[in-house]
C-alpha cells in the first residue's frame, strides 16, 4: 500500500477508481474501515482517496502532532501529492472535525464537504478530555461487553467486527488517544459555520447521541443540505452502507437539495412560486 511522508509523518492512503476527487477521512481511534463499505460502492464513479491520520492504522506513528488543525494539515498535504488542488472531503465524527478545520483554513481547496456523524462545532463540554488514558488489553472484555450491550444492528455489527474495532482502539499511538480526545474537546469554530460557503451535507444517524449537535450545526451552516438515518447509530456508513454512497452520490450530482434551493430553481424559471 502506498504512503507518503507529509509534515513529517509517513501517511497510508489508496486511491480508487477515477472521477471528481472525494477524500474519505475516519473518525478517532477509527481507520480506513469505517468508510470502505460506502467507497466500494462509490468507487466506479469517482476517484475515492482513503487515509489514516498520524497514530493510527498503517500510518507512522508520531511524538506530537495530533491536533484537528495538524490533521487538516496532513490531509492537504496528501492532496498536494497527488496533485489535486480542489476536492470534496468526507469526514466521519473526529474527520467531521476536521472537515470544519479544513474548510475554514483552506476554503478554496474545498469544492464540497460531507460531514457524517461529526462532532459538535462547539466541542465537548469542558470536562471531556481533561483526563483521559489510553485502556490496555486488560480493559478489553469490558469494552466488547459496552459494544455488545449496545449493539442494534446485528447484520453489520457482527462480533468478528466488534473484536476488530476493540483490537485497533487499544492499537493506536497514545498521543492519538489521549490529545485526539482533548483537540475534540477543545474545538470551537460554531460561530464560525456562516463562514462556509462551500455545498455541504450533514449525514447524522437518529440513534447517535450527537444527533442533536450535528442538527445544531446544520442549522448554522448557510449552503446545506441533511440527511438523518432513522435507524442508524454513530457508525452511519456500517449501519446504512446503501443510504450513505446513494447520498453522497445524489450530492456530488445535484448538490444542495432543500425547499429553498428548489423555490430558487422555480424563480429563475420565470415562473411563479404559486
Amino acid at each position: 500500500m502506498p504512503h507518503v511522508t507529509v509534515n513529517g509523518a509517513r501517511l497510508w492512503y489508496e486511491v480508487r477508481g477515477t472521477g471528481a476527487p472525494i477524500l474519505f477521512h475516519h473518525g478517532y481511534t477509527a481507520s480506513r474501515v469505517n468508510w470502505l463499505p460506502v467507497v466500494e460502492r462509490l468507487q466506479d464513479r469517482y476517484q475515492c482517496i482513503l487515509m489514516e491520520c498520524r497514530g493510527t492504522g498503517e500510518s507512522e506513528y508520531t511524538s506530537g502532532g495530533y491536533s484537528l488543525e495538524q490533521y487538516a494539515a496532513d490531509v492537504i498535504g496528501v492532496m498536494d501529492h497527488l496533485g489535486i488542488d480542489r476536492f470534496t472531503y468526507a469526514g466521519h465524527s473526529m474527520g467531521g472535525g476536521i472537515g470544519y478545520v479544513l474548510a475554514l483554513t483552506h476554503p478554496q481547496r474545498v469544492e464540497r464537504l460531507v460531514l457524517m456523524a461529526a462532532i459538535p462545532a462547539d466541542g465537548f463540554p469542558a470536562n471531556v478530555g481533561r483526563e483521559v488514558t489510553q485502556p490496555s488489553e486488560a480493559d478489553r472484555p469490558v469494552m466488547l461487553a459496552r459494544h455488545h450491550v449496545q449493539r442494534f444492528r446485528p447484520e453489520a455489527e457482527t462480533d468478528a467486527w466488534f473484536e476488530d474495532r476493540v483490537r485497533h482502539v487499544l492499537g493506536v499511538s497514545n498521543g492519538h488517544y489521549v490529545q485526539g480526545m482533548q483537540t475534540m474537546a477543545s474545538l470551537n469554530v460554531g460561530d464560525r459555520l456562516g463562514e462556509l460557503k462551500m455545498p455541504t451535507l450533514i449525514i447524522a444517524g437518529g440513534a447517535d447521541g450527537l444527533l442533536p449537535a450535528n442538527l445544531k450545526d446544520f442549522g448554522r451552516l448557510p449552503n446545506a443540505t441533511l440527511q438523518v438515518f432513522s435507524h442508524a447509530g454513530h457508525e452511519v456508513a456500517i449501519h446504512e452502507p446503501d443510504g450513505v454512497a446513494r447520498t453522497i452520490d445524489d450530492f456530488m450530482r445535484m448538490g444542495v437539495v432543500t425547499g429553498k434551493t428548489l423555490a430558487q430553481r422555480v424563480i429563475d424559471a420565470g415562473l411563479p412560486l404559486r
